[in-house]
């Protein structure tokens, strides 16, 4: 009698831990946490025109407090724009290096306060290594549109004091002054499009 009774309770432990193994093999595992990164879906961001960095600096890049700015006579310009030269000077004492598209925008407000878009690159010519002597020149075109071909609206024209260059690579800027030139501060219009630096 004794043994049947064991029988009995060893068996109904053996169901009961059966019936438990088949319900933690029917659970749902818990997720992983949201917030962990995965190689499906890390990305790089992709420079924009109006990056301050437009290119990776380069081994004896200039530095941007050797460089002095200019603008000069372009080439001309389509209708409704003008196109002008962007000139940087090595004002250092040693030879440095140029390489791509400097980061332009108007600035205006007597402070170097950004009026509207940044230009946008002109990529359509090769961008070589440009390597300046001590007194040496690169130049870029920079096509600027009449901020007057668009709607006072849309573009809410203002007298700009000059340019916020950033030489190619660099996060530092220098001021280009051109009183000359009418910006629209609204961010949706873009006025200015920027070459490549080449000798010059």
């Amino acid at each position: 009698m004794t043994g049947n009774r064991t029988l009995r309770a060893a068996s109904a432990s053996a169901v009961a831990v059966t019936f438990a193994l088949a319900l933690a093999g029917c659970a749902t595992p818990s997720p992983s946490p949201t917030g962990s990164p995965s190689a499906s879906t890390t990305t790089t961001p992709r420079p924009t025109s109006t990056a301050t960095t437009t290119a990776t600096p380069i081994d004896g890049q200039c530095d941007t407090g050797d460089l002095s700015g200019t603008i000069g006579r372009g080439g001309g310009g389509a209708a409704g724009s003008v196109e002008v030269t962007l000139v940087l000077t090595n004002n250092g004492s040693g030879e440095c290096s140029l390489q791509g598209w400097p980061g332009v925008s108007f600035v205006g407000d007597g402070n170097g306060t950004q009026l509207g878009a940044a230009a946008e690159f002109d990529r359509s010519k090769p961008h070589p290594t440009v390597v300046l002597q001590p007194g040496g020149t690169a130049q870029a075109p920079l096509r600027i549109t009449q901020a007057l071909n668009y709607p006072e609206a849309d573009c809410q024209p203002k007298q700009a004091d000059g340019f916020r260059v950033y030489p190619p690579g660099s996060t530092e800027s220098l001021f280009v002054k051109d009183a000359n030139v009418t910006a629209c501060t609204k961010d949706s219009v873009t006025l200015l499009t920027v070459g490549a630096l080449v000798a010059g």
